[in-house]
């Protein structure tokens, strides 16, 4: 085994289908709270989608300001808006308990399409004086971590990822792998997704991959479950706080848990399936615990990528039984309640996993009814399991083969805290 030095998480902002902050996202994912709904009146998505998580609108002039407030992608809204409640939660004043120069951000996210979207179709019907002075700024997948830097004077590495679904994910390993190598003290990582507008989600449902014909809009996200058909896109964003143990310590920072180990593999199969025996998949885990510097016998919890397909749920069920054999650790996937936050759902897993360990609850799968026989595992059903573990192995899969899985081990700072 190699391990390496973890990073604790010393801070989270969470804005999801089911709530906004650790303590509210948290107890709906263990009570059952779902976040799924069919669209509202006069959503963008109304005709594509029949059912969705929405977050609350957020007024784009309270994190961003001037004209550009106007046009600003909502990615980058809810990305300002998470950070600066990941940043406040750890007690971080850049230039105050944190050198400029010595803290990062690293976010992932498709980008803003929906606002080029408006854009042609403005240009379409007014022609080219109707293109907005800040396209690119309101597009370019890099403008979330760059306006989160501007707005709190980061001055360290800066990064965007585009992983697909597990940019996320990808993000916490590389802040991870920043921290390690001596680059960093601080880093801010995350992912922010708005992909609830007309031509995105119409390619998803064009492509028979959401879930429908769900008389229950919170019936239909069930992973693992023999009658799942779909998943449910979802919109959010998440950010959190990887810091350096000793400048925790030094500032006297309480940690949730810690980040230990990562992993990271490419299928090279598919440009939108997965390796149906999950071999890229077992082995993105296995690094992953060769980070960490444990055995898949000291894994406690999984929350599991679990999307609700037919296709990803089996595929990881594989990955799952080669890696942990036929008793492994008990899995969840949380996405019955917050939907596919595609990106977002990999931060908003490993906050799960973090607090599951701090406070010895792990939230179940719900909506698993029946489970399909192709996917066996020692699955949480209906209700959290309290069960006291030492780490937990969370699971982000994207399209391109991309298979992230992050380890989350008790904190190590001195002064520690659940939520």
């Amino acid at each position: 085994m190699t391990g390496g030095a973890a990073a604790a998480i010393t801070g989270m902002g969470l804005l999801t289908p089911v709530g906004q902050g650790v303590a509210e996202v948290f107890h709906a994912l263990c009570v059952g709270k779902s976040g799924l709904s069919t669209p509202p009146a006069g959503h963008p998505a109304a005709d594509s989608v029949d059912v969705g998580g929405f977050v609350p609108d957020v007024d784009p002039r309270t994190v961003v300001a001037g004209p550009a407030a106007s046009v600003v992608d909502k990615t980058v809204v809810l990305a300002l808006l998470t950070a600066r409640d990941a940043l406040a939660d750890a007690g971080i004043e850049v230039g105050r308990n944190v050198d400029p120069a010595r803290i990062g951000v690293i976010v992932g996210g498709v980008g803003g399409m929906a606002t080029l979207e408006a854009q042609v179709l403005a240009r379409g019907d007014r022609g080219r004086t109707a293109v907005s002075p800040y396209l690119l700024t309101g597009i370019l997948p890099n403008m979330p971590a760059a306006r989160i830097a501007i707005a709190h004077g980061i001055r360290g590495y800066s990064s965007s990822i585009g992983t697909a679904c597990a940019s996320g994910a990808q993000a916490i390993a590389d802040g991870l792998r920043l921290i390690r190598s001596g680059d960093a003290d601080v880093v801010v990582c995350g992912a922010s997704e708005a992909p609830l507008f007309p031509t995105f989600a119409d390619t998803f449902g064009n492509a028979r991959a959401l879930a429908r014909r769900w008389s229950d809009p919170t019936a239909a996200s069930r992973p693992f479950d023999l009658r799942r058909n779909g998943f449910v896109l979802a919109e959010g964003a998440a950010m959190v706080v990887l810091e350096r143990v000793g400048h925790a310590d030094g500032r006297g920072a309480a940690g949730y848990a810690d980040v230990r180990g990562w992993g990271a593999t490419t299928d090279a199969h598919h440009p939108t399936t997965p390796r149906p025996d999950g071999s890229g998949a077992a082995e993105c885990m296995r690094r992953a615990l060769d980070s960490a510097g444990i055995e898949a016998s000291d894994v406690g919890y999984v929350n599991a990528h679990g999307t609700s397909t037919k296709l990803g749920d089996v595929a990881e069920t594989a990955a799952l039984g080669a890696v942990f054999g036929p008793d492994g650790p008990p899995v969840s996937s949380t996405k019955a309640l917050t939907g596919h936050m595609l990106g977002t759902s990999g931060v908003v897993e490993a906050a799960a996993s973090a607090l599951a360990v701090a406070r010895g609850v792990l939230p179940p799968t719900y909506n698993l009814d029946e489970v399909d026989p192709a996917c066996p595992a020692t699955h949480i059903r209906a209700t959290p399991l309290e069960k006291e573990i030492d780490h937990a192995l969370t699971n982000s899969f994207g399209f391109g083969g991309q298979n992230v899985s992050l380890v989350l081990s008790g904190a190590s700072t001195e002064k520690k805290r659940n939520g």
